[in-house]
């Protein structure tokens, strides 16, 4: 009997400490302007309409359908930032070059996805954004860049006349935001990492931490974006039933998703239709 109730204790221990490092920040300011938009997954993209993912086209077609965007940001190497999802150029340029070694001038020489549209400066879409709907602002690091890369966006995004969060899958940048710019809505981007085996280098311990958020106890996001088939997730649960954490889902590629997840409150990053 004793044995089975030193069992216990510890289970319930070990239950608690396990709550505790999931909390996440309560009740900052601003989330009202961004929980009720649906966001265009690398903006409304169309590659057979001339409008690829990350474009300038499909940030303006997201506008005029009056829907916010998501978009990824890399710091190039003349300190400047490209809007666009993958490091490696291959797939949306036919180029194998990094977006870390190129610079701004470089831009112009590297079309999308064979259409006439390039990678666009995360400054252009900032200006064509501004006044108008949110942006969700992915951080992609890069060779360590975290801080880096963390501090050139904000040195726009402060300035900038617009709503915006940002997101990582990176704990690093989120540390980052939460130690010098606490004001900015910051959200841990994951999914289930467990279901496949090495997920881009990453070790299986790291794997176990992003999966179920145990970097919150440092980080503490004010959201969660979390794919939406692994959104059963036990530890995304618990910080929704417990601390009542924000949540966003991706990437929602139909119509009848995207309205179960407007039943839960969740707000949508999408794409392949328009809701």
């Amino acid at each position: 009997m004793k044995t089975i109730t030193k069992a216990a204790a510890v289970c319930l221990g070990g239950l608690g400490a396990w709550c505790l490092l999931l909390r996440p920040r309560r009740g900052q300011p601003g989330w009202e302007a961004l929980g009720n938009i649906r966001y265009a997954h690398r903006g409304l993209h169309d590659v057979g309409q001339g409008r690829p993912e990350n474009s300038m086209a499909a940030f303006r077609a997201a506008v005029e359908g009056g829907f916010g965007a998501e978009l990824d940001v890399h710091l190039m190497a003349d300190g400047n930032l490209a809007v666009v999802h993958d490091s490696d150029l291959t797939r949306v340029c036919g180029k194998k070059v990094l977006i870390e070694d190129l610079t701004a001038a470089d831009l112009k020489d590297y079309p999308l996805q064979g259409t006439r549209e390039t990678i666009p400066l995360f400054e252009d879409v900032l200006t064509l954004f501004e006044g108008k709907t949110p942006l969700v602002v992915e951080l992609k690091v890069e060779r360590g860049n975290a801080n880096a890369l963390t501090d050139a966006a904000m040195a726009m995004l402060r300035s900038w006349n617009g709503t915006y969060c940002v997101e990582s899958f990176h704990p690093g940048a989120l540390l980052r935001l939460k130690e010098k710019y606490p004001e900015v809505i910051r959200g841990q981007l994951s999914q289930n990492f467990m279901k496949d085996g090495e997920v881009n280098g990453l070790a299986l311990p790291t794997r176990f931490l992003l999966t179920n958020l145990l970097t919150t106890a440092f980080t503490r996001p004010d959201f969660i974006a979390y794919n939406w088939k692994d959104r059963g997730n036990t530890s995304l649960r618990l910080m929704k039933r417990l601390y009542g954490v924000h949540e966003v889902a991706w990437t929602v590629r139909d119509r009848e998703t995207m309205e179960l997840l407007d039943g839960d409150g969740v707000p949508s990053i999408f794409e392949k239709f328009v809701p």
